[in-house]
This record gives structure tokens, C-alpha cells and sequence, in this order.
């Protein structure tokens, strides 16, 4: 069960709006407890200002301590105080300015715009708007631009609802109308579930981890245990606090949304499948094979390539032969990579890749009919794949063909049925990473075995990866959601 409770510093200064049960003054909310053990509580601090041990910083830090979920967060608050600190964060917002803001003459040099909720009344700033919220999520911030040569960020500041003119209380009552409904879920069921879990997916996606019919697994599987499971996409990132749990079932990356969700999930502590640190690990193929390689774990004879080193290509052949294959650091599905035959070949690859990457990964080629992909869940196996080659093709996915991208077939079998070495190298190269849910690829020729990568984000399809567990690889899955959650209830009750 849920309760909002906005919590303001004098009641005059909710005088403008409908009365509410929901509003209680701070003097109200810092002397009595609200919600019972079981009852989530959201709180939404609109305290005048958030100077540091005054009552609009003991809102959110008592808030903190009774186990409510509160915007603004103390991490926040104390992160808006820091100018050094936000500053390296919206580094990057503030090379969009430019195409917002008007160019202006002389005198145009400074502007400042309200943004409620991460919602903005000037149509050119929403997506910045928007971006300031999800750094630092707080009810009413402003901020100040100025420009010299460029226009520039210059402050980010919390501002109290009593300070606004009508207008402005007219926009902060649509936002926080809107805020407020993407705060609360669909009605319960009329069974009671004990957990909520967000299933963050990517409704664009053209090639996603999980199908439909995965999700709707995913989703059955937790029914079953007493846990709700709530399809989330990019745009609900202001309520993810709401649950107790995130998986993510979209392609991961440390610049697309899927690393701020976990990022944000992991501060919450919240349970969190992928967790920010096997993103990072995962996602970069050279640090990837770094880190094997220091645990001196079998890979691909590799060696790394860097812009405008044209001796070391030179020599790339003497050291690998041919073929070679070519990889940019953080592809996935088969992307960006590259099978090169001859020299001029390799020049004019490697010429084509480093315009996206400093670095780029060159490795022996090692044809085999299929690759193994043993799924990890918790440093035990889970389920065992054979991803054959698509036909004609030298990749399990080959986007090269007409129309989507066509892929090989696949065999899934029981992991008792895998060669042990093949289990022994996969549990050891997940290792040094985590205990989440992994998907490794290893290719074997002859007596050799080697590990390809380790996905953070494994594919589980229905009707691939469930071929031989059936439901119950949903369930395991589910349960080990569970048995995280369960333990950090016990740790949070000591």
C-alpha cells in the first residue's frame, strides 16, 4: 500500500490549492511518524528552502530515516549546495545550450527558467529541463544561464512554492498533478504482493534482450512469488524510488539511459539486475579483456589498436594473421565488428572504426560452427545455449543481409549436458565481475577453449533460452529477485 504526503513549511503556503489530506505542515510531519510497517510512503518536501539543518533539510534526512521515499534526497540537497560538484555533471548540458537558447545580441547575457518536476512552460528546454531533474530531483529548481562567447549553466537552485506568482502556481499545479500520477501505479490486484519489481525495457528497440512473451513470463513468474513486476520504459525514471527492485531488460551501455536507472536504483538500494558495476565491466570490450586477461583466463590472441598508430596496424598481421577481426569497444549483437582478409582491407576498417573509438580491439579469427553461451545467475550456471553461425555468414548475426538482421539457429540443453570445462571457465570469468545475471560466450576448437566476452544483459527469449527450463527458468530468475529483496528487508529491521 501507498501514501503520498507533501510536506510543507507553513499551511499558507499551500493557501493557493485545493485542501488536501495528503498536505501536513513540517512542524506535523518532523513530530509524528506517518505510515504503518507495511504502508510505502512518498514524500514530496516543498519546504521554503533546504539550508543545511534547517526544517527543510530535517524533512528529508528524518524522512530518510523512517524508510520514506522523499524528493528532494539529502544526496541531493547537499550535492545543489556544491557548485564544484554539479558543475562537472551538467558538463554536458551545457554543450546543448546552443541549441535552445537564442543567439541574441549584446545585450542578451543572462536567463533564468523555472522547471517543475523536470517539466519546463518553454518547449525548446523540456529535454534539458527534463535532465536537470533526473541529476538532481527536486520539486522547483532554477536555472540560470549566461553567455559570453557560449551560453553556459551558471546555477541550479531549489526554490520554495511561496515565492511563485500565479502563473507559476498555475504550472506547478499541472506538474505536480502529472508527478503525482506517474508516482502511483495501477490499482492493486486484489492479491497483495509483498514486492514491487521495475522491468525497465526499450519499446524502440529493434533487437531487445527479452521478447513479449519473455516479459510476460518474467512478469507471471513473479506473480507467483509475491511480486509485482511493472513495465517501465526511459521515461519513468522520476518514480523508479517507488520500487524495491529494477531489471533491466534493454540493450545496456554506459551513454543510453540503462546505466543512469542503475546508477540511480543501486543509491536507492534498491535490488538492482544489471548493477551499474557489470554494466561498466561488461560493456567495454577492452576492459573486458583486460580483466580476463589479468585473471589469466583463456581469449582470442588479441591486441589493441589506437588512432593513428599506423606501425602497429602495419605489424598487426605478423602478429595475428589473417583473418583479423575488428571490434569497437562497446558493440553488441554483432555490431561493430569487422572481418578483414588482406591489408588494405585491414587499413580501411580500422580507418572506418576509429571514427567512433580512440581504440579499437583486433583478434585472431577462430571459425568454430557455433559459440557456447552459458547463462550465470548468483556464480552458477542457469541455462546452456549453442548459438550457431548464421548461414553463410562468420556471425551469429549477420546484419549485413537484406531486411533484419538474420540470425543462426541454436540448440538449448540441460547445463548437466555441457562439458564441465566449458562450466569451469564460464564460472570463472563472471567471477571478477559480480553475482548477477551474465551470459557467457566461449567458442571451442578441438582441445582449445576460449572466452569470447561476457554480457551483462544476456538475450533470454521465449522459445530460445527457455527451450529445455520452460517457465522455470522465469521463476529462478524471480526468485533470486526474492531472495535479494528478502535480505535487505532483514538487514534493513536488523
Amino acid at each position: 500500500m501507498s501514501r503520498l504526503v507533501i510536506v510543507v513549511e507553513k499551511a499558507s503556503d499551500w493557501g493557493s490549492y485545493y485542501p488536501s489530506d495528503n498536505v501536513v505542515t513540517a512542524q506535523d510531519y518532523l513530530r509524528e511518524p506517518l505510515g504503518g510497517e507495511d504502508e510505502r510512503v512518498q514524500v514530496i518536501n516543498l519546504c521554503r528552502n533546504y539550508k543545511y539543518l534547517g526544517t527543510g533539510y530535517y524533512v528529508s534526512l528524518l524522512a530518510e530515516a523512517r524508510g520514506h521515499k522523499v524528493i528532494p534526497s539529502v544526496r541531493t540537497i547537499n550535492d545543489l549546495r556544491r557548485r564544484s560538484l554539479y558543475g562537472l555533471d551538467i558538463e554536458d548540458l551545457n554543450a546543448k545550450l546552443g541549441n535552445f537558447l537564442p543567439a541574441g545580441g549584446r545585450d542578451t547575457t543572462d536567463l533564468g527558467i523555472l522547471v517543475y518536476f523536470g517539466e519546463t512552460s518553454y518547449p525548446a528546454l523540456a529535454d534539458l529541463a527534463r535532465q536537470v531533474f533526473e541529476l538532481f530531483p527536486c520539486p522547483i529548481l532554477r536555472l540560470e544561464f549566461e553567455r559570453e562567447r557560449v551560453w553556459q549553466i551558471v546555477a541550479i537552485k531549489p526554490t520554495g512554492l511561496h515565492t511563485l506568482s500565479d502563473q507559476q502556481e498555475d504550472a506547478f499545479a499541472q506538474a505536480l498533478d502529472q508527478f503525482s500520477k506517474k508516482l502511483w501505479r495501477k490499482p492493486r490486484a486484489r492479491r497483495k504482493f509483498r514486492y514491487d519489481l521495475a522491468m525497465l525495457v526499450d519499446p524502440q528497440e529493434t533487437m531487445p534482450p527479452s521478447n513479449k512473451r519473455a516479459l510476460k513470463a518474467f512478469a507471471e513468474a513473479g506473480a507467483e512469488l509475491g511480486i509485482d513486476v511493472d513495465t517501465i520504459t526511459r521515461n519513468d525514471y522520476a518514480r523508479l524510488a517507488e520500487y524495491d527492485a529494477l531489471f533491466i531488460r534493454a540493450t545496456t551501455a554506459l551513454d543510453n539511459p540503462t546505466y543512469r536507472f542503475a546508477n540511480k536504483a543501486e543509491k536507492e538500494d534498491m535490488v538492482v539486475i544489471d548493477d551499474p558495476g557489470s554494466i561498466l565491466k561488461c560493456t567495454n570490450k577492452i576492459y573486458l579483456h583486460d580483466l580476463l586477461r589479468s585473471r589469466k583466463l583463456a581469449t582470442p590472441r588479441t591486441e589493441i589498436l589506437y588512432r593513428d598508430d599506423a606501425k602497429r596496424i602495419a605489424e598487426l598481421p605478423g602478429l595475428l594473421g589473417f583473418p583479423i577481426v575488428l571490434k569497437i569497444p562497446d558493440g553488441s549483437f554483432s555490431r561493430g565488428i569487422v572481418k578483414v582478409e588482406h591489408a588494405e582491407a585491414l587499413k580501411r576498417a580500422a580507418d572506418d572504426l576509429f571514427q567512433h573509438t580512440a581504440l579499437v580491439l583486433a583478434q585472431e579469427f577462430m571459425f568454430t560452427d557455433f559459440d557456447w553461451r552459458i547463462g550465470m545467475l548468483n556464480r552458477e550456471p542457469l541455462y546452456a545455449c549453442k548459438y550457431f553461425m548464421s548461414r553463410g555468414h562468420w556471425q551469429i548475426y549477420n546484419h549485413a543481409a537484406k531486411g533484419t538482421a538474420k540470425t543462426g539457429g541454436f540448440e538449448t540443453l540441460p547445463v548437466r549436458s555441457v562439458p564441465g570445462e566449458v562450466l569451469k571457465l564460464a564460472q570463472k570469468a563472471t567471477a571478477p565481475i559480480g553475482d548477477g545475471l551474465y551470459g557467457v560466450d566461449l567458442k571451442q576448437a578441438g582441445e582449445r577453449l576460449v572466452v569470447i566476452e561476457v554480457n551483462d544483459n544476456p538475450s533470454i527469449d521465449a522459445g530460445v533460452e527457455d527451450a529445455y527450463l520452460g517457465d522455470d527458468l522465469y521463476r529462478r530468475i524471480m526468485d533470486e529477485f526474492l531472495r535479494r529483496m528478502e535480505r535487505k528487508r532483514m538487514g534493513l529491521r536488523g
